[in-house]
């Protein structure tokens, strides 16, 4: 079983085609080491964040925006005051890919820092 350590070490690669969709019992394995994430009945991969302060929020999104340029793989963010939903699926394989995963997981360990 990979760990959410193991998974936040791992770099995301270019995907393209169903060959790399995950099944949903993949999808479910993975999410296991994701605190408080969930796949949605759209079959996003999301979790929302919670913040103190705009300037905290605003501060979590630019570094997932940077960890997301450096991955080359971007998620859908929305923003509100306090608050950041970060929903993730892989466009070119149409679903979710551990792609989805590896990111989720660099983000549970930027904020455990």
């Amino acid at each position: 079983m990979t760990t959410l350590d193991e998974l936040s070490r791992e770099h995301c690669r270019p995907l393209r085609g169903s060959e790399h969709l995950l099944t949903a019992a993949q999808a479910n394995s993975l999410l296991t080491c994701l605190p408080d994430w969930s796949v949605s009945d759209g079959g996003l991969l999301e979790k929302e964040f919670n913040f103190a302060s705009y300037a905290a929020t605003l501060l979590f999104v630019n570094t997932v925006a940077g960890l997301a340029e450096r991955e080359n793989h971007h998620p859908d963010l929305e923003v509100g005051y306090g608050r950041v939903r970060v929903s993730y699926s892989t466009h070119d394989v149409g679903g979710l890919s551990r792609n989805d995963f590896t990111c989720a997981a660099k983000i549970e360990a930027l904020i455990r820092i």
